[in-house]
């Protein structure tokens, strides 16, 4: 006889929440996000009841002043609201000076291996240090660098990597903690440790709550789930979420929106950074947003629904729906548009539009706001669709800031 229990990775919720696995009512199915304590980064907070913050790295070298800045403005276009450069020696410590001036986005230091990095960038002005308790297990350094934050009031990101776990590290560790990565629970486990010794270190030294954030992440999806239950039942620090070295676009947007859906679904997450090989940073804000949008967690850009093209398609569609998802990228509005092939479902999801179209035997037909708006010929029906999508975008638009009187 086939047992009824469920795997402990299939779980919905942390440890201790109710088994949801037979299905909730639709009711539930909304679960309230995690208590957490807020920190504030710059000006942005993480955790409580702020909204859930996107970040990234820049993929710039650090040393490279111009150039990191120049992406870093980018970035904020593209609706980062934190921005992470890596500090892997003396000379991008020194820069974080004018990056930090120059930034539009609050500035995360990424420090690995070399406390005294820390500490150049908090003479920077950095608005936040991020640590990774792997490479800097020792606690002095840690002390020091705690000090120095504290006198400015510089909150931490204590930042675990499956990957970089002290052991994997430092040889003279491996024998006491040594751990089969292939075991998810003791992997989960041995990462929480590690993130609840460094939060220990700041506690005792009156620097935790509204001070620290954790990330825990691996590359391997259930190993990642755990590892945030886990620390998330344990501490109330906001948690960051990805999925690390999570691989190329396609195949690590895929990887991350079910890691990170999984965790932000029952309530974890507080801010998010999508890892993926990519040069250009903007394709990991942009999967981070269409993460939160997909769970309704943010919706301040547009929605394109486009049917998967079958048999029954009666005109060219695809073309179509590339032109508006390259017309609505810019746009920051949070409409629907719907581009659909046929009539099996076409005119529903077209009517629950903003704006829809179907089309075929050379005409095509436009919804608006649920109604028949009107129908064009074939050929003029991606320029009138273009059209009405620009004009329902400027009703979103936010009213013109009205002059003081002077």
């Amino acid at each position: 006889m086939r047992s009824s229990s469920v795997h402990p990775c299939l779980r919905l919720g942390p440890p201790g929440s109710p088994n949801l696995s037979a299905g909730p009512p639709a009711a539930s199915l909304v679960v309230p996000r995690r208590k957490s304590i807020p920190v504030n980064v710059g000006g942005v907070v993480i955790g409580g009841a702020a909204p859930i913050a996107v970040q990234t790295m820049t993929k710039t070298d650090t040393r490279d002043v111009k150039a990191t800045l120049r992406q870093i403005h980018e970035l904020k276009e593209s609706g980062c609201e934190i921005v992470r450069p890596a500090v892997p020696d003396r000379e991008a410590a020194e820069a974080l000076k004018e990056i930090v001036k120059g930034s539009p986005l609050p500035v995360i230091a990424d420090i690995h291996y070399d406390h005294t990095l820390a500490l150049m960038a908090i003479e920077a002005g950095v608005h936040c240090l991020r640590l990774n308790p792997g490479n800097i297990p020792d606690r002095d350094k840690v002390v020091r660098v705690v000090t120095a934050a504290k006198e400015r009031q510089i909150p931490f990101r204590i930042g675990v990597n499956a990957g970089s776990l002290p052991e994997e590290v430092h040889k003279s560790m491996r024998e006491q903690h040594q751990v089969n990565r292939d075991d998810r629970e003791r992997t989960a486990d041995r990462m929480v440790e590690v993130a609840l010794g460094h939060c220990k270190i700041l506690e005792d030294l009156d620097y935790g709550p509204g001070f620290v954030k954790v990330s825990l992440k691996a590359t391997d999806v259930w190993t990642n789930v755990m590892a945030n239950r886990k620390f998330a039942a344990a501490r109330p620090y906001p948690i960051h979420l990805g999925v690390t070295e999570s691989g190329p676009v396609q195949a690590g947007s895929i990887r991350s929106a079910v890691g990170l859906g999984i965790l932000l679904a029952e309530g974890i997450g507080d801010t998010i950074r999508v890892s993926l090989a990519t040069s250009d940073p903007r394709e990991e804000v942009r999967v981070a947003h269409e993460v939160l949008k997909t769970l309704a967690f943010r919706n301040e850009s547009p929605t394109l629904v486009a049917c998967p093209t079958c048999g029954r398609l009666e005109y060219d569609m695809v073309p179509t729906v590339k032109a508006v998802e390259s017309h609505i990228a810019a746009l920051k509005v949070p409409i629907t548009v719907a581009v659909m092939g046929c009539v099996v479902n076409g005119p529903a999801e077209a009517r629950h539009a903003d704006i829809g179209v179907t089309g075929g035997r050379g005409k095509g037909v436009i919804f608006k706001r649920g109604k028949l708006y009107r129908t064009v010929p074939q050929e003029e029906l991606l320029t009138v669709l273009l059209a009405e999508i620009d004009a329902i975008a400027a009703e979103h638009a936010p009213a013109p800031a009205t002059p003081l009187p002077t």
